[in-house]
């Protein structure tokens, strides 16, 4: 799976863990070496990161004897490197969301047949309720390809009314996911000879299907391994909660609009519906950052209605020294490209609270990044901000780098971030005066995401054992 969140070593797991240290440094240089040995000196390249981590996967699994891989897509499907798979078991799309449009296209149309681009003749294929149109495009692949396709019924379906099944994954969107996860399962274990699980039924070419256009897989009774699957199911950074005393991190590496839906939905329900503290205030935090070709102006619009009191936006760097974090280094991105970004949230996001209240917020000058890397005296090192004449109506700041974000919002009260110092510590009023209010808060809820590896970055900060 991609991408990953603290190491790499995550991305290949075998029985759910990620492989040891010793297991990645073996295979990486079996692979690597292997590759330099027999490349076409005409075009003496290696491959491109995740197609050497593809390549290193499968390897991975075929000398460890795995009897199953499970192998998530990249960016798309027909043209992603995963694609080579000839005669998987079963193939599922879960549901689409734009995203990656300057390589998949930017309709929902686009998207749905480049993800059917994984369909293979005569293997089953599953996917869940998708809008009309694309899910039309998916049926056409699918026949095509002449791959029977399949609607998973709805989660409640396999609750056979009596028995809620319970998910180790907050939000309602997992419901969907858990609903695909139990026909794959289904599926390979009718492949090993499982009886007593319902028979999914060929349907012929060209029947005419009432009302949808793609068949619907019957629902069956969940064994008591699936059950607890489902209840037992943890993956870092989707829907997670950190409570830490008075501060609580809310993560979710959502990263488009139906995927911020989602989180918002969740961010609600989990966070906001909680009872008031009795003794004192509430400070909602934001901590956002978006990278790539996405529109920040769409998503930031989608978190309005949590009314966050500070939205803070940092780049996805830990510190602003990569020197010691090569797993979270993206050579594609420079720091000053990453802040002039940050400094475009922080601008979109005080006009968006200007126009939905029509308040008369403060408004900051255009900035260049490059100028606010080096530490001046008059500026601290904290916190990036323009000057500005009213500077207490701005709810929006900009840091450096997630380390002194994470300071800055905890405030110390977070055991395992220490309490921003006083040399760095900013004399602007808008830090100054959120740090009183953040240092007196009876709860601090911080909602995290825009990015998977903005929430990887954060983890790695709350909980360095992720890093061992």
């Amino acid at each position: 799976s991609s991408p990953h969140l603290v190491q790499v070593r995550e991305r290949i797991r075998i029985n759910g863990q990620p492989i040891s240290k010793e297991l990645f440094s073996k295979y990486f240089w079996l692979v690597y070496n292997r590759l330099e040995e027999t490349k076409d000196p005409a075009h003496a390249s290696m491959p491109a990161y995740f197609r050497f981590l593809t390549i290193m996967a499968f390897h991975v699994f075929l000398q460890e004897k795995v009897d199953l891989a499970v192998v998530e897509v990249g960016i798309g499907g027909a043209y992603d490197c995963t694609n080579i798979i000839r005669a998987p078991v079963v193939c599922g799309v879960s549901s689409l969301g734009i995203d990656h449009t300057s390589i998949l296209g930017d309709t929902m149309e686009k998207i749905a047949w480049q993800k059917g681009g994984i369909f293979k003749p005569g293997v089953p294929a599953f996917t869940v309720a998708q809008p009309e149109r694309p899910l039309e495009v998916l049926r056409d692949r699918a026949q095509e390809r002449e791959c029977p396709l399949y609607l998973c019924p709805d989660l409640d379906a396999f609750e056979g009314g009596h028995r809620a099944l319970e998910l180790g994954l907050a939000g309602a969107h997992q419901r969907s996911n858990a609903a695909l996860a139990l026909q794959l399962a289904r599926t390979w274990l009718q492949r090993r000879g499982c009886q007593g699980l319902g028979e999914l039924m060929e349907v012929p070419p060209g029947t005419e299907l009432v009302g949808r256009p793609v068949p619907l897989a019957p629902a069956f009774c969940p064994t008591d391994a699936m059950i607890q699957g489902l209840r037992d199911t943890e993956w870092l950074g989707r829907t997670q909660v950190l409570p830490r005393g008075p501060v609580t991190w809310y993560l979710d590496g959502a990263h488009t609009t139906s995927s911020i839906q989602a989180c918002v939905r969740w961010f609600r329900q989990a966070a906001l519906n909680q009872d008031k503290p009795h003794d004192g205030s509430e400070v909602r935090v934001l901590l956002f950052n978006a990278t790539g070709d996405r529109d920040m102006a769409a998503l930031l619009k989608l978190l309005l209605p949590c009314h966050f009191d500070y939205a803070v936006f940092c780049p996805n760097f830990t510190e602003v020294s990569l020197a010691s974090n090569v797993d979270q280094q993206n050579f594609n991105v420079t720091l000053e490209n990453a802040l002039t970004r940050c400094l475009e949230n922080q601008r979109m996001w005080t006009r968006l609270l200007e126009e939905k209240g029509g308040q008369d917020h403060w408004l900051p000058t255009p900035l260049r990044a490059g100028g606010l890397l080096q530490p001046a005296p008059a500026r601290g090192t904290l916190l990036l901000v323009p000057p500005a004449p009213r500077p207490l109506n701005s709810p929006a700041l900009v840091f450096p780098c997630l380390a002194q974000a994470l300071r800055w919002v905890a405030q110390g009260r977070d055991p395992r971030l220490a309490a921003p110092t006083a040399t760095g510590a900013h004399p602007h009023p808008a830090a100054s005066s959120g740090a009183v209010l953040l240092r007196e808060a009876a709860a601090v809820r911080v909602l995290v995401t825009g990015s998977l590896h903005l929430v990887g970055g954060v983890l790695r900060l709350l909980n360095p054992a992720l890093s061992q």
